[in-house]
């Protein structure tokens, strides 16, 4: 994500994993809620590497890339397209956020947060994947050291960041035409999932409040317009509460009075943080939500820890999980 609290909670959220679906209003039964769906879908081909290939990094550096026979790649959203893409069997190990079902038997090469350049090391890798939260720096230098290419991307906070983030990957695979071929199949399911969405709001666009829940940590966030929710809110046909109500940065600490302003019909929330401050009756203990509308009728939204925000293959998923939910909840 841009905004870096919204980098770290990202990857914050991977120390309890991801989970089934805990929906306050309308519990389980889809794709992205259900545990045993959490997998990936790849092309229906195989691509093969066309390498040498050289790519511009996020960070500066100009990367050659000349094979992609052991690939690491450091956050769960680089590993999906990875292995959408057809490469998952090039694939070596997996950081903590990558909890989808075809990569949970890889090794884990990270620390909590932080990578493990000893353990990426130890899988002799032909490249590594990372983007701009990834750390930290020295171990990417270490990795960089040993002659190890290291491929930095930008993060993705919107749905307009999908298609190029796929093509990005795939260049730097040396698989373009099998990035051509996901980004069209992206583009054209999240345009679905889009139209879905329009024809089931009714006209009505509920206020939604994205908020980060940490129970264990104490950390208890309210969403504002960096959060990286906006773009899926507003194309599931609801407002940000906490964007409109004039919160500029990422997350602000959840008070009574932000969420009086922000006036959420119902609130969005990742599973996994739902989970961790009792469900919905430990959400309405937190100060201010109860008095709010949503809190009021309990009309709590949850969709898992690791697609909410990763704006990646299977964000179409989410826009549908969220516009069902949130329409079938509002009145």
């Amino acid at each position: 994500m841009v905004p870096a609290l919204c980098v770290t909670l990202a990857l914050m959220l991977a120390l309890t994993g991801c989970g089934g679906s805990t929906d306050g209003a309308a519990p389980g039964g889809d794709p992205i809620g259900d545990r045993s769906a959490d997998r990936v879908e790849p092309l229906g081909t195989t691509p093969e590497p066309r390498l040498p290939a050289t790519v511009t990094s996020a960070d500066g550096r100009k990367v050659t890339v000349r094979s992609a026979g052991r690939i690491v790649a450091l956050t769960g959203s680089l590993s999906e397209i990875v292995f959408t893409l057809g490469l998952g069997r090039n694939v070596v190990a997996r950081d903590i956020t990558t909890t989808f079902q075809q990569a949970a038997k890889l090794p884990v090469v990270t620390r909590a947060h932080d990578v493990s350049a000893e353990s990426v090391l130890s899988l002799h890798p032909d490249l590594v994947l990372a983007d701009t939260s990834t750390g930290p720096a020295e171990a990417l230098d270490q990795i960089r050291d040993a002659h190890v290419p290291v491929v930095v991307l930008p993060p993705a906070a919107s749905l307009e960041d999908v298609g190029p983030r796929i093509d990005a990957v795939a260049s730097a695979l040396g698989v373009p035409a099998a990035g051509k071929a996901l980004r069209k199949r992206t583009d054209r399911r999240i345009a679905a999932a889009g139209r879905e969405a329009r024809a089931t709001d009714g006209g009505r666009k509920p206020r939604v409040a994205f908020l980060y829940l940490r129970g264990s940590a104490s950390v208890y966030l309210l969403g504002g317009r960096d959060s990286g929710a906006s773009s899926l809110l507003e194309a599931a046909g609801a407002v940000d509460a906490g964007k409109e109500s004039g919160l500029k940065k990422d997350f602000t600490p959840i008070t009574s009075e932000a969420l009086a302003t922000a006036a959420p019909d119902a609130i969005l929330v990742m599973t996994k943080g739902l989970q961790s401050v009792g469900g919905v009756d430990g959400l309405l203990k937190i100060p201010g939500v109860a008095q709010t509308p949503a809190g009021r009728d309990r009309r709590v939204v949850s969709v898992d820890d690791g697609v909410l925000l990763t704006y990646g293959p299977r964000t179409d998923q989410v826009l549908t999980t969220l516009a069902r939910r949130l329409h079938r909840t509002s009145k």
